[in-house]
């Protein structure tokens, strides 16, 4: 989809509908913004990519399937989406929020895109925002990821272990550095079955044991080809 393509696949109804002003304007801009239709539009998009999702997947079990709509309808795919196709020079702005770079903000971002999938409902109804969606989605749904590669590097490790009968990593917390607005923590995932470790580091704990528990994995594979 290239850029400035958004009204193309917008309802005929919304086009020139007052609602589409709306659901490009952000909160800065006045108090007739987007947040609302924003709200509704989330939950008409949960429903239309868990229906394609269904369908297209028919043996799939549900933890699979609520990954891959974890995957596609979570900010970073939703501001993805929005920038291809062109939203950041639709956007109704605020002059503070313009100047500090609010049409390339993520959150910004998704939140209009949801809002315009708000406004199709309210003004076409559902079938017409659901094409909406589908029509943004379209690449995406046909190029799906393995629902195997979408888990966590933490869930992969304790199956891993589980799977060969091991006992559970143990995450230790071994350092927080740095000053309140950048804090770095240091934790160290440790295999009892293996006697050793392997240390991570990130901007929160639980990011740290992420990839500590991806280095543990890398390990376990290069020792398994040993």
């Amino acid at each position: 989809m290239s850029a400035a393509d958004f009204r193309s696949l917008l309802p005929e109804a919304l086009r020139e509908a007052e609602s589409l002003a709306q659901a490009l304007t952000h909160r800065s801009a006045g108090a007739r913004h987007n947040e609302r239709l924003e709200f509704l539009g989330d939950a008409v998009l949960g429903l239309v990519i868990a229906d394609a999702l269904f369908e297209r997947l028919p043996e799939a079990p549900e933890g699979d399937l609520t990954r891959l709509r974890a995957a596609l309808v979570n900010r970073v795919a939703l501001a993805e989406l929005a920038r291809a196709a062109g939203l950041e020079g639709a956007l109704n702005l605020g002059q503070g929020e313009r100047k500090t770079g609010g049409q390339r903000r993520e959150s910004i971002l998704a939140d209009a895109l949801e809002a315009l999938i708000g406004a199709s409902y309210r003004t076409a109804g559902y079938e017409a925002a659901r094409e909406f969606v589908l029509g943004l989605y379209a690449r995406r749904l046909d190029s799906l990821p393995s629902a195997e590669s979408l888990k966590d590097p933490k869930t992969r490790l304790q199956e891993v272990l589980q799977g060969r009968g091991c006992a559970l990593p143990e995450y230790r917390l071994l350092e927080v550095s740095g000053p309140d607005h950048r804090r770095r923590f240091a934790v160290e995932a440790r295999l009892p079955s293996e006697s050793w470790g392997e240390r991570g580091t990130g901007s929160s704990r639980r990011a740290a044991e992420q990839v500590a528990a991806e280095a543990a994995l890398a390990r376990l594979g290069r020792e398994a080809k040993q």
